[in-house]
């Protein structure tokens, strides 16, 4: 149950906040948050993270639903039974659903969330991106703690 609900957690608050950005902002236009630092700037990004595989819509939309199938599928084969693995499961999964359902409806996904220093800019990003971002990061900790703890419970043993 839990999985469920972060997984429409996170596409609620991605597909909302993306509503809001298109009803309020033309395309381009920004809104200094933090001077300096953050803006909401309307993007339409027609490629993966960061901007990468621009115009690559449709192979972008098979990647997404062959991910979806694979995590549902194969899920109790690299996740596990523990909270951690089912945030981190449905943060990925509402992740991947919200950007799909962009470029579905759309050709491309809403980014809003520019971060920047002076002129240098990070790619922007949305709520569905850092999802995918944050349920990786967890999954791969995860991972190395596991890995960690193995190597120490056969020294603790002689």
């Amino acid at each position: 149950m839990l999985v469920v609900l972060i997984i429409l957690g996170v596409v609620c608050a991605d597909q909302i906040t993306k509503l809001a950005i298109i009803t309020r902002f033309a395309h381009g236009e920004n809104i200094p948050v933090i001077q300096g630092l953050l803006d909401l700037r309307y993007v339409r990004n027609t490629g993966a993270a960061w901007g990468m595989f621009a115009g690559y819509g449709t192979p972008l939309v098979i990647l997404s639903i062959v991910m979806l199938v694979v995590i549902f599928v194969y899920r109790r084969q690299f996740l596990y039974d523990t909270a951690m693995h089912r945030v981190a499961g449905g943060l990925m999964t509402g992740g991947i659903i919200g950007n799909l359902i962009d470029r579905i409806k759309m050709g491309y996904v809403i980014d809003f969330l520019d971060f920047y220093r002076g002129s240098k800019h990070f790619p922007a990003f949305n709520i569905a991106d850092s999802a995918i971002c944050v349920g990786v990061s967890l999954y791969i900790l995860t991972q190395v703690l596991e890995v960690l703890r193995e190597r120490k419970a056969p020294a603790e043993e002689k």
